[in-house]
C-alpha cells in the first residue's frame, strides 16, 4: 500500500490567525488542507490517507471532508505535544490500516498545498528503488552556516545545496522503527523525518520538486499561494482560448 500521512497540528502563531489554524484558513472559500487532501485523494496511486490533526478540531475537520469529497482517508488522529509525536500518531494509524502488507508512507505536511502529481508518482518510486525519498529544492541563493555568536562558519556550494521540503517517504516499518528508538532515547522534538533517519542510520535518497512547494506559515507565504493559484487559474482560462 501506498499510505499518505497528513499532519495538520498546527496554530498558526506566526499567521497571525488567533481564532483559526492555519491549515483551516480559507482561500477562494476552500480551506488550505483540503487543497493538500486533494493532490493525494486523486492520486492514482494513493491508498489511504491518515491525518494527524487537533483533537478539539477533528469534528470540524471530518465535516470538510465530507463536504469536499475527499475519499481516501481512513483514519483522523489526534496529534502529539511535538510535530515528532503527531507524525507517530499518523504513522501507527497507518501501521493499523495496512495490515501486515508491506507499505509505503509518504509524509507531508497539511500546509504545504503547492505539490503535485509526479511528485507524488517520484517519492513512491524511489522508496521502492531506494528505501527513501526526501522532496527538496535547488536553492538559488547563497546559503551560509553560522556560529552560535552569528558569524560565518562557512559557505557552502550552491550546487552542492538543497532545501529540504516534504513528502518525506519511507518504508512504514523503518519509519516506525527509527521513531521508537527515538522515544527509547527520550528525544521527541526531530525537526523532520529525515533528520531523524539521517541520524539512526538510514540512507536517504533526494527527489527534486517544484520550487513553489512552500509550507503556509505566513501572511506572505499566503498571498503567494493565492498569486500562483491565480496565475494557474489564468493559464487554464488563456490556453482554453488558444
Amino acid at each position: 500500500m501506498n499510505i499518505a500521512v497528513i499532519f495538520a497540528g498546527g496554530v498558526g502563531q506566526r499567521m497571525h490567525s488567533r481564532d483559526v489554524p492555519k491549515q483551516f484558513l480559507e482561500m477562494h472559500k476552500k480551506p488550505i488542507i483540503i487543497y493538500t487532501l486533494e493532490i493525494f485523494d486523486n492520486h492514482p496511486e494513493i491508498d489511504a490517507i491518515v491525518i494527524a490533526c487537533k483533537e478539539e478540531w477533528i469534528s470540524y475537520l471530518e465535516k470538510l471532508i465530507y463536504k469536499f469529497r475527499i475519499e481516501k482517508v481512513k483514519k483522523i488522529v489526534p496529534g502529539g505535544e511535538t510535530g515528532q509525536m503527531s507524525i507517530y500518531q499518523g504513522l501507527t494509524a497507518a501501521k493499523e490500516i495496512c495490515n501486515g502488507e508491506k507499505s509505503v508512507v509518504l509524509i507531508h505536511d497539511g500546509v504545504r498545498p503547492l505539490i503535485n502529481a509526479k511528485v507524488i508518482s517520484d517519492n513512491i518510486s524511489s522508496v521502492i528503488k531506494n528505501g527513501s525519498a526526501i522532496t527538496t529544492a535547488v536553492v538559488n541563493e547563497t546559503i551560509l552556516v553560522v556560529k552560535e555568536d552569528e558569524s560565518i562558519n562557512y559557505v557552502p556550494e550552491r550546487e552542492h545545496s538543497r532545501v529540504a521540503k516534504a513528502p518525506q517517504s519511507f518504508w512504514l516499518d523503518d519509519i516506525l522503527e527509527a521513531h521508537i528508538k527515538s522515544q527509547q532515547q527520550g528525544i521527541y522534538n526531530y525537526i523532520d523525518s529525515c533528520t531523524m533517519m539521517k541520524q539512526y542510520g538510514y540512507p536517504l535518497y533526494l527527489v527534486d520538486g517544484p520550487l513553489e512547494n512552500i509550507k503556509i506559515t505566513t501572511p506572505d507565504d499566503f498571498f503567494t499561494m493565492r498569486a500562483i493559484l491565480d496565475a494557474r487559474e489564468n493559464a487554464q482560462v488563456y490556453l482554453g482560448d488558444v
